[in-house]
This record gives C-alpha cells, structure tokens and sequence, in this order.
C-alpha cells in the first residue's frame, strides 16, 4: 500500500533559535525529530511503508502570529529550510507554507512565492492569530491566494484565546488544563467551530474554489455536522442540509492522530472516503500504530486506497 502521510511536523533548529522560540513543554520534547530531515525521519518513514510526508511546521502559530515584520522574516526562512529539505530528498518530501498572518498581505505574497517558486503544495494556518479567524475581512487575500494558486489550506488547531482558557481551565491544575485546552479536547473544539464559522459567514460563497483540510478525523465535524445544520441553518434561513453540504463540498480531512474504528467509520459516512486522507503526525505522534490502523481498517480496499495515497496525490497534485 503507497503511502502518502500529510501532517508531519518539521522545525528545523535554526529557526527556533533564530526567532528565539518557546516551543512549549509538549513540542520541546520533540526539538531533534523536528528538526531532522535527513536521519531517523527517513528511517522511520522506510520502517513503515510511508512512501512520501508532507512537511508542516510544528507549532507554527508561534510564528505565524509574531510581529509583522519578525513573522515574515521567520516564516520565509522557514519555508525555505523545507523547500531545501524537498530539494535533497524530492521523492519523499513536499511541503506547506508558514504563513506570516499577524500581515495578511504580506502572507499572500508568501504564499505565492512558496507555491509557484517552491513548489510547495498548500499553507498550514495554525488556526486564529491573534483573535482573528479566517472569516474576518482582513484575512481575504489569503484566501484568494489560495483560490489563485489552486492549492488548499491546511487548518491546523489552536489554543483558544487567553480569556477563553482562563475561563475554562484557569481553576485547573496548569497540566490538566493545558491539556484539555489543547490536544485532550479544546484544539478540537476550536478548530471544528473555527470552519463552522467560515462555513457560516460566507467564506466559501466569496471563495468558492477554496478548500481546507482538517486533521484528527475531523475535528468533532462528522459527529456533530447534522445537528448544526439542523440547529443553525433555521437562524440562517438557509436550507435543511445546506450547511452540511457547504462543509462536506470544501472540506477534506485526515486521520492525524486517531486510530480507532468509529470515528473513521463516521467520516467515511459523513464526509465520503474521497475526502480522507492519511496522516501520522510526525513526531507527536507513533507511526508503525497509524500505519497500522489504516492497513487493519474494516473498509474497502478502493477506499482505503484513496484514503492512503490517491486522494493527496489528486488534491496536492503530486506526480
């Protein structure tokens, strides 16, 4: 089974050091797998049957919402040391963009020069900046950006705001609550809402060639898509499924991170098999256990052939 994995996290060294990065206690753990290219990542990848990674940055909303003129900077240098990564391996590596959004403008221009001079396939936003989603008005030439070049928009989770974690969790021990803030529960939460507001808002009226890729199953999605269409199309006066229907016609997800049977059966029967795609989530993640899962998984060999490689290869396309 070919293999293509579309959410592993690389960040190279230079970079961390460079911006002078917190990367957190979870990420910090992490620091030699992200910043390898070339060694053990390869390895692992062979080990497992993974025949190409996309590469993302880890934890790239440290960067993408830095101060304008430090994020451009940083983010460029980044996307630089993953293009030069795809150049020394072309047959195992591609790659999204860091975009710099705390500067819109200055993030669509990055995200033209890394597509069309790069050659990478897409941009990773690591969900809010600052308190802006991706509905507001200021973010529309990245968007558009990305209708232009014909590449989709991975959205990756993030900590809710400040005031939305001391609300929740601030009462709480700081390593529980960083969790439920984060990968236990509330990453999944935000971002699911964070489409659902696009969805709502009319990002996808304004930019109908846009499409996204959500990760972890689809970040609560497929479970709750028919209640919040039953439940918010009536305030929108919109039409029974309308809302489901503008979330399953731009919205493509993977299995980063999960590997357990209901929630792929959900999505395969929400969302439709042509709209999954693979992913371990390197190195947050165990690769032989998401392999694994995927070549175990009760669902047809067409589509766990789509979901494994063909439909990265026809989205990203990738030769």
């Amino acid at each position: 089974m070919k293999l293509i994995a579309l959410e592993e996290h690389a960040f190279p060294r230079s970079v961390i050091d460079a911006a002078g990065l917190d990367l957190g206690r979870r990420a910090a753990r992490f620091v030699d797998d992200l910043d390898d290219l070339d060694g053990h990542r390869l390895k692992i990848m062979d080990a497992h049957g993974i025949d190409m990674q996309v590469l993302s940055a880890g934890v790239g909303g440290v960067l993408q919402a830095l101060p304008a003129d430090e994020a451009v900077r940083h983010c460029r240098a980044l996307n630089d040391a993953l293009t030069a990564a795809t150049s020394r391996h072309p047959d195992r590596y591609r790659a999204f963009a860091t975009l710099p959004m705390s500067d819109p403008v200055a993030a669509a221009r990055e995200f033209e020069r890394a597509v069309r001079d790069d050659g990478h396939v897409g941009a990773m936003i690591h969900g809010q900046t600052n308190g802006t989603f991706l509905d507001d008005t200021s973010v529309e030439p990245v968007l558009a950006a990305a209708e232009v070049l014909g590449v989709p928009i991975y959205l990756h989770p993030s900590l809710p705001p400040k005031t939305v974690q001391t609300a929740y969790f601030g009462d709480l021990d700081p390593d529980l609550g960083a969790v439920l803030a984060g990968s236990g529960w509330g990453w999944h939460a935000e971002c699911g809402m964070h489409v659902l507001r696009m969805a709502t808002t009319g990002v996808f009226t304004r930019h109908p060639d846009l499409q996204l890729i959500v990760g972890h199953m689809g970040e609560n999605l497929p479970f709750s898509l028919a209640r919040a269409d039953t439940m918010i199309g009536p305030v929108l006066g919109w039409r029974p499924g309308q809302l489901a229907n503008t979330v399953t016609s731009h919205v493509h997800i993977t299995t980063c991170g999960y590997t357990t049977t209901p929630p792929l059966l959900c999505t395969v029967q929400v969302f439709g098999a042509d709209r999954m795609l693979f992913s371990v989530d390197y190195p947050f993640s165990d690769t032989g256990p998401a392999v694994e899962f995927l070549r175990d998984a009760p669902i047809s060999e067409p589509d766990r052939n789509k979901i494994a490689y063909a439909n990265a290869a026809r989205l990203l396309r990738l030769s």
